[in-house]
């Protein structure tokens, strides 16, 4: 991984280089002499070059020497769409190329490609357009999907519905695949326009009707890992289980101290830990996170596979981790009544959420109580619960409670940005199967412990940025400002405004508009659209901020057992603690750490689309046991070709506007209604309406919804199309099953996640629609 990470910076670097405006055209030989490359690294040097020309950063002339690209050719990863056009994004820049179907030339989702810019962005809202001169690189070699078999042929039809294109199977490449099996296929001919792809299965996954194959068939599309090497179970199994370092020296000793976890019941990787006193309208907060960095050692086989993974991945019936579990679950675990390693933020803060001091330390601790979310909140709620037991306990509740209302308070006058979408709690039973869905419960015992992650992952963030040291932070940058004042027209249209005027677009003005909002029959959609006109946070050497949470200085420090930026910043602040930040080590993180954020940024998002790939899914399966039952709703989504609607458990589906049959309906942009031509009848956002479930489909993991009063003219699928032996969960009734451990974790810190809702084609369509008007006409 490590070897992986130096050839991208090579690259980097002379792709640099070479498009610097004083670059003078150079033979390999002669950048080579320049760069003081010694001969024997002159073939790593070529592998380079020929890698920047074969993903089109470089050309070669045909007298050898290396340029910077024509200015309207561009390179980046092609965005197919199942309808056939697709969209480039390039590499720092904000605006993808939109490429209409004639012009994609044979490209397939995620390849790189050269593009040649054949419009540019205009007014009016539309987007560069362009046509794929040369495939430089196919994106997936491997799909995943169902294998459906003829008399001396087959074909798989990929669950990434991003293929429109089935695989041809021949009869010798087959290996055994019986029709309806989940199966891996390599790509043997790549296709074109008038011919498919070909391919050989080489695994097959298990039916497609088993729920876990349908899971693994996810996570074997998106590249995930679920087993660890045997170098690494090696190193993990060989790591004691009792600490091996006691305090003294560096190592401080906060045993003391009162001190607890509070996770959900189920949690087995206990990462954080928590004190708190107060004296003198002064509060002394200390959140201790395990020490993992004491046991993954750098460069290590842990270390690298932990690189490589960057993040755990939370799937609604399983957890894949970053570590193995001999570690997450063990000694890297703060359990109860057990000596425990951790690195300690060490926070004093005043009644206004000022920091005052703080310390950053290693240290050794021992957890009091293992306290829960629910128990937490039944202690604070008067009620009785055996984790209160002990009135210092109790009282330590009603602290915790009291210090975090500062902190929040604290946030919400700078303008931090609360997007508070409802989340889904997906129960499964011990074969997969989802046996109930309800929202999320966020409570005051999960808002305490993200309000005291928050300031310690600040605290660091500001106090090595300071020191000037090389370190990770977790940024998100200001909007960009055409799309915010495109969502600024839009939400004129409900009669919300923002001031987009000034220089610096302010989080305020977002933060002011979501409490304008609340409880509004739109909150949804402009809630939604104002999410998507934001940039994703991602990790970054350089300090930009974080927009979302309105401070400058932001850093993930609380989660090392589950994300890789975490762990890398532990090594740094512990080689600081011992002063072996010499210069070595300064450039030795001055050059790993891009490639280090760029990995972790990656791998986040792969585990994002994958667990929202898994809650559709699930969300899909339990509502096949409905078809033909009845649900109240409320409109969320109003389009030209329907409309969606949200039940209480969170499941959202679509009402087609051709199964609306008293009238023929018009999609009224302005007002965002549908609108009976004859009746007059109305559909518009936050009405409530009874509707009939009408179909599940999984392989396009769509829900369709009809109304109550149509529904005697729909058909509905057999339920036992879907399940042969009976419905999800009757043998366990409301049993949960044992993994429930993917409930135990908490949303993202930062708050910034993409809801899968509103697409961003969709949302770029609404605020390119409204962008076109001018105020006083809406």
């Amino acid at each position: 991984m490590k070897d992986k990470l130096l050839f991208e910076q090579r690259k980097n670097s002379i792709r640099d280089m070479i498009y610097d405006p004083d670059y003078i055209p150079l033979k390999l030989k002669e950048m080579a002499y320049l760069m003081d490359v010694p001969h024997k690294d002159r073939g790593a040097l070529k592998e380079v070059m020929d890698a920047l020309v074969r993903d089109g950063s470089v050309e070669l002339t045909a007298k050898g020497k290396y340029i910077k690209p024509e200015n309207h050719n561009v390179t980046g990863v092609f965005t197919a769409n199942a309808r056939g056009f697709g969209f480039v994004t390039v590499e720092g820049e904000e605006e993808d190329i939109f490429i209409p179907a004639t012009q994609v030339n044979g490209a397939l989702h995620k390849d790189i490609v050269k593009v040649k810019v054949t419009k540019r962005s205009g007014r009016e809202g539309k987007r560069r357009e362009g046509m794929v001169l040369k495939i430089l690189e196919r994106g997936c070699k491997t799909l995943v999907g169902t294998f459906q078999k003829n008399t001396s042929f087959g074909f798989v039809l990929p669950d990434d519905r991003h293929y429109d294109k089935d695989i041809f199977i021949s009869k010798k490449h087959m290996s055994g695949a019986k029709d309806g099996d989940k199966v891996v296929v390599r790509l043997t001919d790549f296709g074109g326009e008038r011919k498919k792809p070909e391919g050989a299965v080489i695994e097959i996954l298990g039916p497609m009707d088993d729920p876990a194959t349908d899971v693994t068939s996810i996570i074997r599309a998106y590249g995930i890992e679920q087993e660890f090497p045997k170098s690494v179970m090696k190193e993990a199994q060989s790591v004691p289980q009792e600490i091996s370092e006691q305090p003294g020296g560096k190592r401080v000793d906060f045993r003391n101290l009162l001190t607890v976890t509070i996770d959900g019941e189920d949690a087995r990787d206990l990462d954080d830990a928590i004190t708190l006193s107060k004296k003198d309208e002064k509060y002394y907060l200390g959140v201790h996170i395990a020490d993992v960095a004491h046991y993954v050692k750098e460069d290590s086989p842990l270390d690298k596979e932990a690189l490589e993974r960057a993040t755990s991945v939370y799937l609604a019936d399983r957890v894949i981790p970053m570590l193995p579990r001999e570690l997450s679950n063990g000694i890297c675990s703060l359990n109860a009544g057990t000596d425990r390693l951790a690195m300690s933020c060490m926070m004093t803060f005043d009644v206004n959420g000022n920091v005052l001091d703080h310390t950053i330390t290693e240290s050794v601790i021992c957890v009091d109580e293992r306290m829960s979310y629910t128990g937490v909140k039944a202690i604070l709620e008067g009620q009785e619960h055996p984790e209160g037991e002990r009135e210092d306990i109790r009282a330590l509740c009603f602290l915790m409670k009291e210090a975090a209302a500062i902190l929040k308070e604290k946030r919400r006058k700078r303008g931090a940005i609360d997007f508070d979408f409802p989340e889904s709690k997906i129960i499964v039973d011990d074969k997969g199967y989802p046996i109930d869905i309800h929202p999320y419960e966020r409570n005051v015992a999960t808002d305490i412990i993200e309000d005291f992650m928050l300031l310690a992952n600040e605290t660091v963030a500001e106090d090595y940025f300071w020191q000037e040291i090389p370190f990770l932070y977790r940024t998100h940058e200001i909007p960009d400002s055409d799309k915010i004042k495109k969502l600024d027209t839009f939400i004129h249209n409900f009669g919300y405004y923002m001031k987009t005027g000034r220089e610096n677009f302010h989080p305020k003005e977002i933060q002011k508009l979501l409490f304008s909002l609340e409880g509004e029959p739109e909150e949804p959609l402009i809630s939604r659209l104002a999410l998507r006109s934001m940039k994703q946070a991602k990790y970054t050497m350089l300090n930009v901020g974080h927009f979302g949470l309105s401070t400058q200085y932001y850093t993930h420090f609380t989660s090392p057992i589950r994300r890789y930026p975490d762990l890398q910043i532990h090594r740094i602040i512990k080689e600081n603690i011992h002063g072996k930040l010499n210069q070595k080590r300064l450039e030795h993180y001055e050059a790993i750490l891009p490639s280090v954020a760029q990995q972790s940024s990656t791998m986040e998002r792969r585990a994002q689309d994958a667990e929202r790939e898994v809650d559709k899914l699930k969300k899909v399966e339990y509502m096949q046991q409905y078809l033909g039952e009845t649900f109240t709703g409320v409109i969320s989504g109003v389009t030209s070709w329907g409309f969606f609607v949200e039940l209480d458990n969170t499941i959202e589906g679509m009402v087609s506007i051709n199964s609306l049959l008293d009238d023929f309906y018009v999609f009224d942009e302005e007002s965002y209604k549908l609108t009976g031509e004859h009746t007059g009848r109305i559909f518009t956002l936050g009405q409530k309406v009874e509707i009939v479930v009408r179909s599940a489909d999984k392989m396009e993991r769509t829900i369709d919804f009809v109304l109550k009063e149509f529904s005697q003219h729909a058909d509905y699928p057999d339920p036992d199309d879907y399940y042969g032996d009976g419905i999800p969960g009757d043998s366990l009734a409301e049993e949960d099953s044992e993994f429930d451990e993917t409930g135990s974790s908490l949303p993202d810190k930062d708050g910034i996640l993409l809801n899968d809702w509103i697409d961003d084609e969709e949302a770029d369509r609404l605020l390119h629609l409204y962008s076109k008007k001018k105020i006083d006409e809406i």
